[in-house]
């Protein structure tokens, strides 16, 4: 990690920096897929320094309907992706309760209402104790996971019935910040590959209730935290003042 140069916005760059690689730490836009901020970064770099071709890959998919950090790797900084995808991820997640959604997150419309009148702070707190550890968790039917060839996002909007496969994850830290009438507020600090909105269902269930989520932000992958990321708007104006050089 020692040798993997991250951009800072008080420094110098040229495009030759660029190529040798570096890693950006991105706040990524709400209803922006993590594709859609790879593309603009590219498209970026042909319009303000020229560079026609450049590999820039994403260190960990976040959701349309999630902010937060993004990390992004330029040119040969793109060979240490995985490195920056197998650390742990810190989230606040917003928890709804009383109702359901197949997609476990605002991406589809409420299927199933349920009573949530006897969801305390107590409870939340008591039931998250539960979910902390290894454990096998089931990703959401509604995911880019590929299920027979097709991902299975595909299968669900064809109303498909698919099977998921469990996947082991591991979930240290899990933290009710504020709960309010029927939202929870909790931060959570995780392995790779676990899935927010899976959580929030399968918490839901916990709690004889119905939930799904609300919001979503990614505030750190391991060292690395969303305070020190730039939008996709900051980058553009400092690569216009490398350009303008």
């Amino acid at each position: 990690m020692e040798n993997i140069r991250v951009f800072n916005p008080e420094e110098s760059y040229s495009a030759e920096d660029f190529k040798d690689g570096i890693v950006l730490l991105i706040d990524k836009p709400l209803t922006w897929s993590s594709f859609d901020v790879v593309n603009k970064i590219r498209i970026l770099f042909r319009i303000h320094l020229g560079i026609r071709k450049i590999k820039v890959g994403h260190a960990g998919t976040l959701d349309p309907l999630a902010t937060g950090l993004l990390i992004l790797c330029t040119g040969k900084a793109t060979k240490q992706i995985p490195l920056f995808t197998g650390m742990d991820k810190e989230y606040v997640a917003h928890v709804k309760f009383g109702a359901t959604r197949p997609s476990y997150d605002l991406e589809t419309e409420i299927d199933e209402e349920h009573d949530c009148s006897h969801v305390s702070e107590a409870q939340i707190k008591e039931v998250l104790k539960d979910f902390l550890g290894k454990q096998l968790q089931t990703p959401p039917l509604f995911s880019a996971i590929k299920v027979n060839g097709q991902r299975a996002y595909e299968h669900a909007r064809k109303g498909k019935d698919v099977v998921m496969s469990q996947r082991e994850i591991e979930i240290h830290e899990a933290e009710l910040i504020s709960f309010n009438e029927s939202e929870a507020v909790i931060r959570i600090l995780c392995s790779k590959g676990t899935y927010i909105r899976s959580f929030a269902h399968d918490l839901g269930k916990s709690l004889n209730t119905g939930a799904y989520l609300s919001g979503l932000v990614r505030t750190a992958s391991g060292s690395f935290r969303n305070e020190k990321a730039i939008s996709p708007q900051e980058f553009e104006e400092k690569l216009k003042t490398i350009s303008s050089v």
